[in-house]
C-alpha cells in the first residue's frame, strides 16, 4: 500500500486528546479533534483581548473585531469565494441551512413553487425544507436514491426540475455513505435545466475536498467548523452578495440593524445584518487557527491520507463472512466514511463493544433515516477518518470485529439462528 504523504506520528502530537491515549477515535464525521494550536487561540482572545466586536474604540475591542473580519477573509479564501461580505457566521450547518429557508425561502417561495431536493439529504436538508414548504405551500421532490450506486438518480433531473423549480439543495459528501458527489457536473446539468437557486451542504465535504464556489458556482454553500479541527457553535452560509442583498433578515435584534426608532427599523449591511447579538467571537478567533492548520497541511494531502485508510477499511471489513458494508465499495467514490453491520449485531451493541476495546466509532441512523429506510435497516456502526488517524486504527477496528461476532455467536445458536 502506498504510504501517506502526511508525517502522522507528528501531527498526532498536536491533538492533546489524542496525542498520549490508546484511543482510535473514528468519529470524525460527527466532530473533529482539536489541536493545540486552536485551543491556544480561543485562551489567547480571552486571556489577552477578551472584548466585544464592532463599536468599541478601546484598543481590545478593535484587536478582537480585527481578528473577527479577518478569520471572514480567510474562510473566503479557503472556498474559493471572490467576497468576504458573501461569508455569515452560523452557529452551525443547520442554522445555515435553516437561514437560507426562513431568510431567502420565506420571501421568494410560493403555493406551486418547487423544491428539489434527494432522498439522501441530512435532515438538516430536509425538515427545513419541509417546514418552509407547509407555510408557503411549496412543492417538495425529491431525487431518488439508488442503494446499487449508493448515490442519487441524477439521470432523474431532466424530470424533476423545471420552470417552477427554485431551489436545489443537495450535499457535496453523504455522511452516512460517504458518496461524493460530482458537485460541479450537477449544478452545470441543473442550470441547463432550470434558473433555480443551488445550495450545497458542504458539513462533510468542505472539511475534506477541494472547494471552489466561483468554480461550482452555487448560490449557497453551508458548513461547520467543528467537523474541519475547528470549535462547536461556529457554522458558516456563504451566498452570492446579489442573492443576500434581496434577503431580510433571519434573526432581530442587536448587531443587525442600521436604525431603529418606534415605527420602523432598517437593516445592517451585508452579512452582518444576519448577525444578529453578540456573536461567538472566540469560536470565530479560534476557527481562523483551525483554518491556518489545515492550509499548512493541504487539503490534498488529507484527501489521499483518508483514501488510503478508507480503501484498507473497505478491503478488510469487505473480506470478512458476516460483515455488511453499505455504500460503493469504490474507494474513490467515497470521502473517508465506512458504514457496516455486524450480522445478527445491533450497531449500538458493536459499537459498545468497541468502546471497550478503546475504539470510537457512531452508531444509529446518522440523520439519514430515508437511507436506512432504502437499504431495510434501522441503522448501521459508522467509521470516519481524519487526517491523524492511522493504518494501525483501522487494522485495530478489523480486529476487533471478529471478537463481537464470537461473543454473539451463542446467542445466535440458542435463537436457533
Amino acid at each position: 500500500m502506498t504510504t501517506s504523504t502526511l508525517n502522522i506520528s507528528q501531527r498526532r502530537k498536536d491533538f492533546p486528546l489524542i496525542a498520549h491515549s490508546a484511543l482510535a477515535y473514528l468519529d470524525n464525521a460527527a466532530t473533529t479533534q482539536k489541536p493545540f494550536s486552536v485551543i491556544a487561540a480561543e485562551r489567547d482572545y480571552y486571556e489577552t483581548y477578551n472584548a466585544n466586536v464592532h463599536r468599541g474604540v478601546y484598543d481590545i475591542s478593535e484587536r478582537a473585531t480585527q481578528a473577527y473580519e479577518g478569520v471572514r477573509i480567510k474562510v473566503a479564501q479557503f472556498i474559493g469565494a471572490d467576497n468576504p461580505l458573501g461569508v455569515i457566521y452560523t452557529r452551525n450547518t443547520t442554522e445555515a441551512i435553516n437561514l437560507v429557508a426562513r431568510a431567502w425561502g420565506a420571501k421568494h417561495l410560493a403555493a406551486g413553487d418547487e423544491i428539489v431536493i434527494t432522498e439522501m439529504e441530512h435532515h438538516s436538508n430536509i425538515v427545513p425544507w419541509q417546514m418552509i414548504a407547509k407555510e408557503t405551500g411549496a412543492i417538495i421532490k425529491y431525487v431518488p436514491f439508488s442503494t446499487a450506486t449508493a448515490s442519487p438518480h441524477w439521470e432523474e433531473l431532466p424530470r424533476l426540475l423545471g420552470s417552477k423549480t427554485k431551489l436545489v439543495a443537495f450535499n457535496h459528501v453523504n455522511n452516512s455513505l460517504g458518496t461524493i458527489n460530482p458537485v460541479a457536473e450537477i449544478i452545470a446539468a441543473i442550470k441547463k435545466l432550470s434558473g433555480a437557486k443551488i445550495l450545497i451542504d458542504g458539513a462533510q465535504g468542505v472539511p475534506h475536498l477541494h472547494v471552489n464556489v466561483q468554480e461550482w458556482d452555487c448560490d449557497f454553500l453551508a458548513f461547520s467548523a467543528h467537523k474541519m479541527l475547528g470549535p462547536t457553535g461556529i457554522g458558516v452560509l456563504y451566498a452570492k452578495e446579489g442573492i443576500l442583498k434581496t434577503m431580510d433578515p433571519f434573526l432581530g435584534g442587536g448587531d443587525m440593524i442600521k436604525e431603529v426608532s418606534m415605527e420602523r427599523s432598517t437593516w445592517n449591511d451585508i452579512p452582518w445584518r444576519f448577525e444578529a447579538g453578540t456573536p461567538n467571537i472566540a469560536g470565530v478567533v479560534a476557527f481562523g487557527a483551525a483554518l491556518d492548520y489545515l492550509n499548512t497541511i493541504g487539503i490534498q494531502a488529507i484527501h489521499e491520507h483518508e483514501f488510503l485508510l478508507t480503501k484498507l477499511a473497505l478491503e478488510l471489513l469487505g473480506a470478512m463472512d458476516g460483515v455488511t458494508l453499505y455504500g460503493t465499495k469504490n474507494a474513490e467514490g467515497r470521502c473517508g466514511v465506512v458504514s457496516f453491520n455486524v450480522n445478527g449485531v445491533h450497531p449500538h451493541d458493536t459499537g459498545t463493544l468497541l468502546a471497550r476495546e478503546d475504539i470510537a466509532i457512531r452508531v444509529g441512523h446518522h440523520c439519514n433515516m430515508p437511507i436506512m429506510r432504502r437499504y431495510g435497516i434501522m441503522g448501521t456502526a459508522r467509521a470516519s477518518f481524519y487526517l491523524y488517524n492511522t493504518i494501525a486504527e483501522v487494522e485495530r477496528l478489523a480486529a476487533a470485529l471478529p471478537k463481537i461476532q464470537r461473543l454473539f455467536a451463542p446467542v445466535k445458536s440458542r435463537n436457533g439462528g
